[in-house]
């Protein structure tokens, strides 16, 4: 799964390879997107954990999601605002690559090693109009009967 860019970059004759990152503001935070499905090629790894998440034909957002209990996290994250929002992806891709957090931030949630083949549920963010690859950056795992925030540290 490889989603960054090496650049080669010029610095006193000397190339550097640098690779490119995107933060929080490549994503559209405005439309947040609810995946469900089996996890495979986990990278459980720095900087931040990957994953291919395979969806099901049948993709359903639960009918009681809206009142789902989302744990806190010290960044400010409207939490009923995000799970009234939370919608399916309007494309049709089955195979969508998720990023988690830094490895840091999910050992201080406790968030267990996520295995291939293991079930599970992310909302997150995508590019703006879902344009670009089907990437989607987590804000929520629900993981094993367990949500867990993603964004910042649990309070």
């Amino acid at each position: 799964m490889q989603r960054r860019t090496l650049l080669a970059l010029p610095l006193a004759a000397v190339p550097v390879l640098t690779t490119a990152h995107h933060g929080w503001s490549s994503f559209d935070q405005t439309r947040p997107v609810y995946l469900s499905g089996l996890a495979a090629n986990v990278a459980w790894r720095n900087p931040h954990v990957e994953f291919d998440l395979m969806l099901p034909q049948d993709m359903k957002l639960p009918a009681d999601f809206a009142s789902t209990d989302l744990p806190a996290q010290t960044a400010n994250v409207d939490r009923a605002a995000l799970l009234k929002s939370a919608r399916l992806p309007t494309r049709g891709d089955k195979k969508w690559q998720i990023e988690l957090a830094p490895l840091t931030r999910l050992v201080a949630w406790k968030v267990p090693e996520i295995k291939n083949g293991e079930p599970l549920s992310v909302l997150g963010f995508t590019f703006a109009d879902e344009k670009g690859d089907a990437i989607l950056r987590a804000e929520y795992l629900f993981l094993r009967g367990v949500v867990y925030g993603l964004r910042s540290a649990p309070v």
